[in-house]
């Protein structure tokens, strides 16, 4: 299995990003071909979406999969996948089915190589606190992550604060469990400020500050380096992206940054969502120097 064994921050590439060409312009391996066209490292793959009969993938299937892995040097990083504790229509899920279907999701992304799991639960609100029980159903998950040696992160999404009590909640558990198998994924939407007249936001939400990561570093295993707009100039102008990689640089982060573009036009006809990827990893490739 191909391992990129560079120290500090690693570009790769979320597969949402080709959510509107994925099965249809392009394969798996079209998208494998332009992340080593851009000097990408690494991938994110959502479950449900990119693993063919999921969640029962044949050997052949996965057999391919490790050899697009090896031919264009790319590592598999996150897997992403839900909980999704509403899936019945007259009840939720117990703790122990969430447990079941969690533990049916961490063998596959073992299978498949991967050692960081995006896990996105159910929420109550719009501030998208996650259901009452999360503690109970990860707590029931953790044997067989450690087993496997994985690690599960809840997707940190704007409009989440970064000092809020979520925020705390998942800290606390970590603190308090002292695992190595729960953590965070910064989603880089935390930190925008600007947008397009007329789109939604929150109105509680107030853009975090770039240093406001700073204390949460040990407990963060991912990033989704989210992308809105690209420039003539290669800068992504919404978010304080330099701001933002320098802090992860200077401070020793040693993480991938998975670039997630999330711009409206990208379902447009005809538009190559390729050439802003592209765009984007000149610009972190600028900003980390590599």
């Amino acid at each position: 299995m191909y391992r990129f064994d560079k120290q500090g921050p690693k570009r790769g590439v979320a597969l949402y990003s080709y959510s509107a060409e994925f099965g249809f312009e392009k394969t798996l391996e079209d998208c494998f071909e332009e992340l080593k066209d851009m000097g990408a490292h690494g991938i994110e793959i959502l479950a449900n979406t990119h693993i063919e009969n999921y969640p029962y993938p044949t050997d052949a299937w996965v057999d391919k999969w490790f050899a697009l892995c090896e031919k264009y040097q790319v590592e598999p990083v996150e897997y992403g996948h839900w909980i999704d504790c509403r899936v019945l229509q007259d009840r939720m899920l117990t703790t122990e089915e969430a447990v079941e279907r969690l533990e049916q999701d961490l063998r596959l992304a073992h299978r498949l190589g991967f050692r960081i799991l995006r896990t996105k639960m159910s929420v109550i609100n719009d501030a998208l606190d996650p259901v009452e029980n999360w503690r109970d159903i990860i707590r029931g998950a953790l044997p067989l992550a450690e087993k496997l040696g994985l690690t599960m992160c809840p997707e940190i999404h704007i409009p989440t604060n970064l000092k809020s009590q979520m925020i705390r909640d998942y800290v606390d558990f970590i603190n308090e469990t002292g695992t190595k198998c729960f953590g965070l994924n910064i989603d880089f939407s935390v930190f925008r400020h600007k947008f397009d007249e007329g789109e939604f936001v929150d109105p509680h939400f107030v853009p975090n500050e770039p240093e406001d990561i700073i204390p949460l570093l040990p407990y963060i295993y991912c990033c989704h380096a989210k992308f809105v707009h690209m420039n003539d100039d290669f800068e992504e102008t919404t978010i304080p992206y330099r701001e933002v990689l320098t802090i992860l640089k200077e401070q020793g982060w040693n993480g991938y940054l998975l670039s997630e573009y999330e711009g409206a036009d990208k379902y447009d006809q005809g538009y190559e969502v390729g050439q802003t990827l592209r765009r984007h990893h000149i610009m972190m490739k600028n900003i980390l120097g590599y």
